[in-house]
């Protein structure tokens, strides 16, 4: 089981950027997290971080991957984009973001990817990532 894990722009910044919304953990924390839970789940895992849509677009189009957890950060609310490439490769995809983007700004709280993904994970910080490797691990099990 390969999962592909895209982070979208400015969360290179985390642990640095708004720590009252995203926390205080580094991009680099989360991704190690995330490895060391697919290693307990016997999942492999693939982390990529790109400012540019473009970059997220080709990565997406490469595949080589069972399920995608995606945190597409501004691009959510934005990329048409991403959501044709996600739609594109068939692969499932998970959406996952730090903060409750029902609870923010209105322009948030629309997502071009939430209509495709299996479901959405947000509000828990770093976890949100974690279960979304667990709601990956089980629906690859259960197809």
């Amino acid at each position: 089981m390969k999962v592909l894990v895209i982070h979208g722009p400015n969360l290179n910044m985390l642990g640095k950027r708004e720590p009252e919304h995203y926390g205080r953990l580094t991009l680099e924390e989360i991704d190690s997290g995330i490895s060391g839970l697919s290693v307990e789940l016997g999942m492999e895992t693939e982390s990529f971080q790109s400012n540019s849509e473009s970059g997220i677009v080709e990565r997406i189009q490469q595949g080589g991957c069972d399920i995608i957890i995606i945190n597409p950060a501004a691009f959510t609310h934005t990329s048409i984009a991403i959501r044709d490439a996600l739609l594109a490769t068939g692969i499932p995809v998970i959406e996952v973001h730090l903060s409750n983007i029902h609870k923010r700004e209105e322009f948030r709280r629309h997502s071009y990817v939430a209509g495709i993904s299996l479901g959405q994970i947000s509000g828990f910080g770093a976890e949100s990532y974690m279960l979304a490797l667990r709601a990956a691990k089980a629906h690859l099990k259960a197809v």
